[in-house]
């Protein structure tokens, strides 16, 4: 019911990934420049005395002049971190942290962790009270029940901004989308259905209260606690349970659940038992959300009722309940109106939209993006996490909510312009990413990592293998099982390791490649010799032979050096040329930029196919190509002799009709930069292009080597694209998490 899932990692990996480079998760970066006297004058003194007085003459000019409009502060004191109890406020910080990445991600709002170290509930409340200047919204998390509740309605009583416990409302919002459709698939009205929910704790109340708002009847509703039904004149409840106790002869959960048309459970695993769901209405809905194991497992209910829905809070089930579906959207909606909270309105448009979103038809360019090709049905009853319409759908419905409910301060005016807006916030990049890993889990690859002595190259084959994307196949000397031992991997000899020394292959190899290269000088002793002391070769053959789906190396050896020995024995695919692509991602855009490996001095025929296939590639990873050929020069500008080559790449892509925007040669700022483009009014590029070709390998190289160090975005790659099998060559700087994105991409096909 929360954001976990149930992708499997070592510990080690989990502290290297939050250790490694600069500690944590977050960092804050300066939106505007700050290079000059100048601007440092205008950022502070005495520039900023100017807005200053102008937030003391008007105080709601502050979201004008300072980020407080897009600022969330993420606020916990411990007592309640995921399902491991009170650890404490300085034990919650990763997990804020990771809120605040989450926020950013999936709906461009900042996000600040506050971590509060008292228990106390008037200490809590004053100290986020006092805070209200500094931010647009508040998201409480992780703070154990009663308090909460506190907590939680005496802030929305005194601050003038939102506040939202997504512990409670995240999860009531994303049960009630998945509700409203299972009702819808099952024939069923809110008002009649009979509900029994197990655990009353804050989640488990939230839902109620949220389900009751939306039309289900009160007396309908039977919730259960550790003891059994909380029934009226039951003692030991407090204020919160008992405003949903009824007056009922039921008394345990087993008779809660007899007839019952809906099972929601928040509460401990095994809750629930076959008998017991056998035991409910027709066709059943069951939302068993307990983590990280449900109160039933599916496949147990789906035995004892085929009939039944059913959704869980795990991302290995359909209908996963995951708050990164509402919390990020919810917000942003508020904060672009200015509200002043989040009303049960906003709450209920966000669940409808939500659910809306399930029973749409999925557009072609986002099912071929993203890889989301679900249909509204029993198994489909909650959009996907990665679904980018989330972004636009969502926070517009809570929009519109607020302001038909008069808590939006600043009304949008506007909303088909406002949802393009929200459209363009998010980079589409990141969610082929997610759908891309979903994929490898969905049809695992088995993956050959040819430099399996390597550490980092372990570690990333282990986080491979336990996210369930696929089979890692490690190519090494006898000692690679120890080297997992060390790093703390159980079951090691379930690792498959292929050493040349040992082998059985290697006669079999050894003949390949022979064959191979035979008629290119090399003599049968000196192919067993590449076979037996040269591991990119060795795996290289491995691939070739059926052995693996894909092969990852480089780490070791330089990429000009590893190139040579893999094609040795891989060719480029006919018809292509073989290129390297890296991949400039940041908050709100892809740049693409090639040749940056191989191609030293490419011809006008193969700098069209290296935009052809660039282009191919932006388009899988969610994004329109507009293709620009650089150059020192624009149209002719100054004059040059190493123009003509992509002048007649031009000509060739006219030739050819392609089905994307094209234009050069021109400089990157021309390329870039819509004021400077507008300059050439003749330009064939609607916007700033996403695909670089670059004239040659030096200036390529060199500027994508310049971008990953100096640069603010993060890079994919290089990727290798036009082999006729899956191979990808990673930087020698790679971390495990670059390598195992790698992996995915070379395996799902992205890279090819």
């Amino acid at each position: 019911m929360a954001d976990e899932t149930s992708v499997q990692f070592s510990d080690r990996e989990a502290l290297l990934f939050h250790s490694e480079g600069r500690p944590g998760k977050i960092e804050i970066i300066a939106s505007k420049p700050l290079t000059t006297q100048r601007d440092l004058a205008l950022a502070y003194s005495p520039g900023v005395a100017i807005p200053v007085q102008a937030i003391a003459d008007d105080p709601a000019t502050a979201y004008d002049y300072t980020a407080k409009g897009n600022l969330v502060a993420v606020v916990s004191n411990g007592t309640a971190i995921l399902g491991m109890g009170n650890l404490g406020a300085l034990a919650s910080k990763p997990v804020m942290e990771g809120k605040a990445v989450l926020f950013k991600r999936f709906a461009d709002v900042d996000a600040i962790d506050i971590e509060l170290k008292t228990e106390e509930v008037d200490r809590i409340i004053d100290a986020v009270e006092l805070m209200e200047p500094s931010f647009g919204g508040i998201n409480l998390e992780d703070i154990k029940a009663p308090e909460c509740f506190i907590i939680e309605q005496t802030l929305r009583e005194r601050m003038n901004i939102p506040v939202f416990h997504d512990d409670q409302h995240g999860t009531a919002i994303i049960t009630a989308a998945g509700l409203i459709n299972a009702c819808l698939l099952t024939g069923r009205h809110l008002s009649d259905i009979k509900v029994a929910v197990n655990g009353a704790g804050a989640a488990a109340i939230a839902c109620t209260e949220l389900i009751k708002a939306m039309g289900v009847r009160s007396d309908n509703v039977i919730m259960c606690d550790r003891s059994g039904v909380i029934y009226k004149g039951r003692d030991k409840v407090n204020q919160w349970q008992s405003a949903h106790a009824v007056d009922t002869e039921k008394r345990t959960l087993q008779d809660a659940l007899h007839g019952a048309d809906v099972f929601l459970g928040l509460s401990a695993a095994g809750a629930v038992t076959p008998d017991m769901v056998r035991d409910m209405a027709k066709a059943p809905i069951i939302f068993a959300m307990a983590n990280p194991e449900p109160e039933i497992r599916p496949e147990l209910a789906k035995e004892a009722r085929p009939d039944a829905i059913i959704a869980t809070g795990r991302s290995d089930y359909p209908n996963q309940v995951n708050n990164v579906i509402g919390f990020p959207f919810i917000f942003r909606g508020a904060l672009d109106v200015r509200a002043t909270g989040i009303n049960e309105e906003m709450k209920i448009a966000a669940a409808h939209a939500i659910a809306e979103l399930a029973r749409e038809a999925v557009p072609e360019e986002v099912a071929v993006a993203y890889g989301v090709r679900h249909t509204f049905g029993p198994e489909y009853i909650i959009p996907a996490p990665f679904d980018p319409r989330l972004m636009e759908l969502v926070p517009a419905a809570v929009a519109k909510a607020a302001m038909d409910s008069g808590v939006a301060t600043k009304p949008i005016l506007d909303m088909a312009a406002y949802r393009q807006q929200l459209r363009g916030r998010l980079n589409p990049t990141t969610g082929v990413l997610a759908q891309a890993y979903e994929g490898a889990r969905a049809q695992p690859k088995r993956v050959l990592f040819a430099e399996g002595e390597e550490e980092v190259v372990l570690r990333a084959a282990v986080a491979f293998r336990e996210g369930g994307y696929g089979t890692p196949v490690l190519v090494g000397r006898d000692d690679v099982h120890d080297r997992l031992r060390a790093l703390g991997v159980k079951e090691v000899e379930s690792y498959e390791v292929h050493n040349s020394r040992t082998s059985a292959l290697v006669p079999r190899m050894v003949d390949f490649l022979y064959q191979r290269l035979q008629r290119r000088g090399y003599l049968r002793r000196d192919c067993e010799r590449m076979i037996n002391q040269d591991r990119n070769i060795f795996g290289a053959v491995l691939l070739q032979l059926g052995e693996a789906d894909a092969m990852i190396t480089g780490v070791t050896r330089t990429y000009a050096q590893t190139m040579r020995e893999v094609r040795k024995v891989i060719d480029v695919e006919a018809g292509r040329t073989a290129f390297g692509i890296h991949v400039m991602v940041g908050q709100t855009h892809t740049v693409f930029m090639a040749d940056t490996t191989i191609n030293e001095r490419p011809t006008p025929d193969e700098l069209a196919d290296i935009a052809e296939q660039t282009a191919a590639v932006a388009r899988r990873m969610g994004h329109e190509p507009r293709v620009a050929f650089l150059s020192y020069s624009t149209f002719g500008n100054p004059e040059g002799r190493w123009l003509e080559n992509l002048r007649a790449a031009v000509g060739v892509l006219d030739q050819r009709q392609v089905s994307f925007e094209y234009e050069g040669e021109m400089a990157p700022d021309v390329a870039l930069n819509p004021r400077q483009l507008a300059n050439y009014p003749f330009a064939r590029l609607s916007g700033p292009a996403n695909v670089l070709i670059m004239p040659g390998l030096q200036s390529a190289n060199i500027s994508a080597k310049l971008l990953r160090e100096l640069g603010g975005d993060a890079v994919i790659g290089p990727m290798l694209v036009g082999l006729e099998k899956p191979v990808q060559i990673a930087p020698m700087t790679s971390t495990a998490s670059e390598l195992v994105t790698l992996a995915v991409l070379a395996a799902g096909g992205v890279a090819r």
